[in-house]
């Protein structure tokens, strides 16, 4: 008898708190103070933030101190080296919406727990067995956990492919403005402010850390680890050799400058030769039943008619 009442009770719960957020984000207060505190200063907003927490923004009051307390509870169990890993992905990936190690381990709590309880309503509505319900729930709940992680390693992936694409580009123009008389740290200032993307804000971070007293050997190493790059790290090492041993920077900017090329070339070159293979499955699956339907069906038609398995 619970068991009857427990889905529709969690169905109805689910809908009045979905309905209650609703009527809460178009009719309340909040929106209206949102829109005055747009108009004054980042200071004057965060003084009144101060003065009065219902000003606060929403994720800021509610949503920001829930993942705290979420990351605080995982942290007991998670691995002691889990958030250094997260952390290092994360600038790995170029930090996306600022998110931080622990918001993202609150993300996947909530994404997991989210989707079981999705799943859970769903089931009770179209009356879905209690075994296949419990089944999908550990399935979907699975997925919400490791979807932030799916999703992270795209981020790095597609981070990472940036920049080997434009390194060989980048170095060219090292080289040029080198060859012309500029110094490095000033040439890569000049690309900077010209040229956006990926490599670019990691080269101006490196610029920031020289200015802030790093020598530049360490600052080319952290280049390196925030966005663990083969090519990258290859010509991190030569210009570390170069100013060690005293080597003509343009002379190391021209070969480099030529390998990248090179090893671009040969990357686009790997990945022709992976199409085919990439492509058979799709074809299999999609393409090819398409293709039968379309160029055997009549015949079949045709001879079921004939043989009399078909009505005319």
């Amino acid at each position: 008898m619970m068991s009857e009442w427990l889905i529709p009770g969690l169905a109805g719960a689910s809908a009045a708190a979905f309905v209650y957020s609703l009527i809460t984000l178009l009719f309340s207060s909040e929106r209206q103070v949102r829109r005055q505190l747009e108009g004054l200063t980042a200071y004057e907003s965060g003084q009144a933030g101060h003065a009065e927490p219902l000003l606060m923004p929403f994720v800021d009051r509610v949503i920001k101190p829930a993942s705290r307390s979420i990351a605080a509870t995982g942290r007991l169990l998670a691995p002691r080296d889990y958030f250094v890993r997260v952390r290092q992905r994360l600038v790995i990936a170029g930090n996306p919406y600022r998110i931080e190690a622990e918001q993202l381990l609150a993300l996947k709590v909530i994404g997991a727990a989210g989707s079981a309880v999705i799943v859970v309503i769903a089931g009770g509505i179209v009356g879905a067995p209690v075994g296949r319900m419990a089944l999908a729930a550990a399935v979907a709940g699975a997925a919400g956990f490791f979807g932030p992680d799916i999703w992270l390693q795209s981020r790095m992936s597609a981070r990472r492919l940036e920049i080997r694409r434009t390194l060989p580009d980048m170095l060219d123009m090292l080289t040029i403005s080198v060859e012309a008389g500029m110094a490095f740290d000033a040439a890569v200032a000049k690309i900077v402010a010209s040229r956006p993307g990926a490599l670019s804000e990691e080269f101006g971070r490196m610029l920031q850390e020289i200015q802030a007293g790093i020598s530049r050997r360490d600052a080319l190493r952290a280049l390196g680890e925030r966005t663990d790059v083969p090519e990258l790290r290859t010509f991190i090492l030569a210009m570390i050799q170069a100013d060690v041993f005293g080597v003509s920077v343009s002379n190391v900017l021209r070969s480099q400058s030529r390998e990248m090329r090179i090893k671009r070339r040969q990357f686009a070159e790997e990945m022709a030769q992976k199409a085919p293979v990439k492509i058979v499955f799709p074809l299999i699956l999609c393409i090819l039943p398409a293709t039968l339907i379309v160029v055997a069906g009549p015949a079949i038609v045709s001879v079921g008619r004939a043989f009399g398995l078909l009505g005319g």
